[in-house]
């Protein structure tokens, strides 16, 4: 008799596979919960290749998925490593993002007392998330930055320095300075006006021009600074002394067929202009005046490095309507209505005359610009510029090349013009200044020729 074996019921097969399936997705549901395997990001790429005495470090940490846990930063020279700075974040959870999910910071420390010393350093940022992976510890990146710690600030010997200076007037420093890298130049009353190479030969040797606003009372503060790519900073004063300057008052008279003739245009261009006539001109006179002069001190925060213009500017020929700070005030049938200051020359010839640049130079802005109307302006290199401005015509583009014989366009009536004219200006790193030094070969060669010319021989 022949024995069989037991055989177990169907459903014990199907209990156990149920289970085991389930485990199977409990187990996978738990892996992607608490075991993604994403890592944290790490940017370091706003943090500067040189740290001064007081150093910086600028990180940025991303994490995705279970969010930021632990951050370190490390500083290392040769065999040492210091703990430069840490942050941890706790748990606000169980799955899913239970960390921040970004932190930036800047670390800041003296690298002296740190006791780092000048030379190669290496940066070390180490981040982990939430993640159990890592037998708990999470998933980690690391990420380094090789740089150079810089102590020495720059040196200047000031070469010289302007004797004498008035309101609208322009004065230059020379110096030499021993960091090419830094960013330097002359501080005047918190206004800053970069410094360039002189050229031929001394690239050591630089020099900033500097000019005084119309309205400047006195000098409060002057000084060539220059700053190093590792944040050192060196700042040596000198003086000059301050000479008053007679400003001449105006008055001119606003007429309804004035008003009746520059309103449309102004409208086209300042469409939000509200109220009559007079209210129109008032908002263009003084808002838009404000927001043109904006405009053309943003064209000047970047100049040309090379010196392009050679001696004197020319003038361009003609009679003088009126003159640089000139103090305005607006009649309107018989009361005052507004204040200004005229910031240029007003030269007038024949209608349509030619515009000539005043000296070499390149073209930055041509087109339409409110109360200058019609405008050209020329970048003259190291901080100089040119303005002209009420043009009937522009004949030329930004990044034309421009000589003395360059047409830039053809005097006119656009903009805040009763009658044909050029408007000039010049400006010194967005301030405007008086004309008539920059028109004078003799301002030229004594200011600026012969100063230049002694310190490179």
């Amino acid at each position: 008799m022949s024995l069989r074996k037991k055989q177990k019921p169907k459903g014990s097969h199907l209990l156990l596979t149920t289970f085991l399936f389930t485990l199977l997705v409990a187990g996978a549901a738990a892996f992607i919960l608490f075991f993604e395997g994403e890592k944290p990001g790490i940017n370091l790429q706003q943090s500067s290749a040189f740290l001064g005495r007081n150093a910086i470090i600028n990180y940025t940490v991303t994490d995705t998925k279970s969010g930021i846990h632990n951050i370190f930063v490390y500083g290392t020279q040769g065999n040492e490593k210091k703990l430069l700075h840490s942050a941890s974040f706790p748990r606000t959870g169980y799955t899913g993002t239970i960390g921040p999910l970004e932190k930036s910071e800047t670390v800041t420390f003296d690298v002296q007392k740190e006791g780092f010393v000048d030379g190669p350093m290496t940066i070390t940022i180490e981040a982990t998330d939430f993640s159990m992976r890592g037998w708990l510890k999470g998933n980690e990146t690391i990420a380094s930055k090789q740089v150079t710690v810089d102590t020495v600030p720059p040196k200047i010997e000031i070469l010289h320095s302007e004797k004498y200076i008035s309101p609208g007037g322009t004065g230059i420093a020379i110096y030499r300075l021993s960091d090419q890298d830094s960013t330097n130049g002359v501080d005047m009353n918190g206004l800053f006006n970069p410094g360039f190479p002189v050229g031929n030969g001394h690239d050591d040797i630089y020099i900033s021009f500097f000019a005084l606003p119309f309205n400047t009372e006195k000098i409060d503060s002057l000084h060539v600074s220059a700053t190093d790519p590792a944040g050192n900073n060196t700042i040596v004063p000198f003086t000059t002394v301050f000479k008053k300057a007679d400003q001449k008052q105006d008055t001119i008279t606003i007429s309804d067929g004035f008003l009746d003739a520059k309103i449309p245009e102004f409208q086209q261009h300042y469409p939000e202009m509200k109220g009559e006539f007079i209210d129109k001109y008032l908002y263009a006179n003084s808002s838009v005046r404000d927001q043109n002069n904006s405009k053309i001190s943003e064209l000047c925060k970047s100049s040309l490095p090379e010196r392009l213009w050679k001696g004197h500017f020319a003038r361009m020929p003609g009679s003088a309507r009126a003159g640089y700070a000139d103090h305005r005030t607006y009649l309107y049938k018989g009361q005052a209505i507004d204040q200004q200051v005229h910031l240029g020359m007003d030269i007038a010839s024949t209608s349509r005359a030619e515009v000539r640049a005043a000296n070499n130079g390149k073209v930055i802005f041509a087109d339409y610009l409110g109360i200058y109307g019609n405008m050209v302006m020329v970048d003259h290199g190291q901080g100089v510029f040119s303005l002209y401005s009420h043009l009937s015509q522009i004949n030329v583009a930004p990044g034309n090349m421009v000589d003395l014989k360059s047409v830039l366009g053809l005097t006119g009536t656009t903009g805040m013009a009763g009658g044909d004219h050029l408007h000039f200006s010049m400006l010194v790193n967005g301030v405007f200044v008086t004309p008539k030094e920059w028109w004078d070969q003799h301002w030229i060669e004594v200011t600026i020729e012969r100063p230049i010319s002694d310190v490179k021989s």
